[in-house]
């Protein structure tokens, strides 16, 4: 588990159970308890926790901490690749309709989009917006809100309107964390709402996620497991088995490593 994804797990399990002891993180994410301590030092600065003796409790205005979308960028970039690829072959024959969510594993989709397909894209992610803004093949619609800084994504009535309106051939969503028990989550409620849109907007709902997500909670649920028809991933897990996902309708597509 990288840094980052670490102190973000770490501030997950604070804002759930009120209060965690230093120790008790410590054996949760296997570092020794001065890395918790600089960790929740770096979590009280962002207003996430508050430090007491022994360990941290729920800051008084808690709001979970997301990473910058260049940072998750960085994060299993090797997985991300491989997902994308696999889900490249998802997207739609020529002249078909897509609707793209923003993220870091939805954006590496862009740079697998083929150059001889007329497509119709919408998206509410600022930079995949950018990126296919320069492709003469793809017609693209941006749709409209307020733009998130941490996510570049637009986000609010308008977005959800826009995209209510809509019914495409294929969307791919992005996730922060996936579970048996509560689907798909991210962090923040505005965007939990535009992704719950994106998912009835589908004809075939797909979602790229790498399995350091499987058995995760990221605290606003947009999505049942069963609500969605692919699962695009890097590695299977005993947390979300494919017998789970079959049982629900849900296809579990595994990425294979470039040879």
């Amino acid at each position: 588990m990288y840094p980052e994804e670490r102190r973000q797990a770490m501030g997950q399990l604070v804002q759930s159970r009120g209060r965690v002891s230093v120790q008790e993180l410590a054996e949760t994410f296997d570092v020794t308890t001065e890395t918790v301590r600089r960790d929740l030092s770096l979590l009280e600065k962002s207003r996430v926790v508050r430090k007491v003796h022994g360990g941290a409790v729920r800051a008084a205005s808690l709001s979970v901490m997301e990473s910058r979308l260049d940072e998750r960028d960085r994060v299993r970039a090797a997985e991300k690749e491989m997902i994308a690829r696999a889900a490249f072959m998802l997207l739609p024959e020529e002249g078909g309709t897509v609707l793209i969510d923003a993220g870091s594993t939805t954006g590496r989709l862009i740079e697998m989009f083929p150059h001889d397909r007329r497509l119709t894209v919408f998206t509410h992610g600022v930079s995949i917006a950018a990126r296919l803004a320069s492709l003469p093949h793809i017609d693209l619609h941006l749709l409209p809100g307020k733009v998130r800084r941490t996510t570049q994504a637009a986000v609010g009535a308008a977005t959800i309107e826009a995209i209510q309106r809509l019914q495409v051939d294929v969307c791919f969503l992005g996730t922060d964390a996936v579970s048996p028990a509560r689907g798909f989550s991210t962090p923040d409620p505005d965007e939990a709402l535009v992704k719950t849109a994106i998912v009835q907007s589908a004809r075939h709902r797909v979602v790229l996620a790498d399995s350091g997500k499987f058995g995760g909670d990221a605290t606003v649920a947009f999505a049942e497991l069963g609500e969605v028809d692919t699962l695009v991933t890097e590695a299977e897990s005993d947390v979300l088995p494919r017998s789970l996902l079959s049982q629900l309708g849900v296809e579990l597509l595994v990425a294979a490593a470039a040879s």
